[in-house]
């Protein structure tokens, strides 16, 4: 990112450069970070999408069952890629449909015993690995980054 910056400056010295530098730079912590994330998961057999249902089946707590428009909306899917992802999961023993309780034409998925023990599996390992991933900065600018991150995002959303 300082290269490309300082090829900037050479051309364009009128610009203030710091803000690409700076979303370059998250840009680039993504991709980094992404990377990691994903290989941890698929130690345990999962992409992010399947992990991502698999875990807020497990933090909605017992039953461990939501209706797919809900699961849809948390992992910020469409309803047909929400249909695609359970499909996949359900072929693998890991969620099953079942009919909704409060209402027979309506369907929940439910995170089967093989599922949580997955993704109890799986986010132990997560944890861990973003724990590493942070292991460059102290607790507080942990902290620090954390409020800044959270305070640009607010401003972006």
């Amino acid at each position: 990112m300082d290269a490309l910056v300082a090829q900037w400056r050479e051309q364009r010295p009128d610009l203030d450069l710091a803000p690409m530098a700076t979303i370059g730079r998250l840009g680039r912590l993504h991709a980094l970070a992404s990377a990691r994330i994903e290989s941890v998961l698929r130690e345990h057999g999962l992409g992010i999408g399947e992990f991502d249902v698999l875990a807020a089946l497990r933090r909605a707590g017992e039953p461990f069952a939501m209706a797919p428009s809900a699961l849809a909306r948390l992992v910020m899917l469409t309803a047909a890629g929400m249909t695609n992802r359970v499909d996949r999961l359900v072929a693998a023993g890991l969620v099953e449909r079942e009919p909704d309780p409060d209402d027979r034409r309506s369907v929940v998925v439910r995170l089967t015993p093989e599922g949580r023990a997955l993704v109890d599996g799986a986010v132990t390992d997560h944890v861990a690995n973003e724990a590493r991933l942070l292991e460059p900065l102290s607790e507080r600018e942990r902290e620090t980054l954390d409020r800044l991150v959270r305070k640009l995002v607010a401003g972006l959303e």
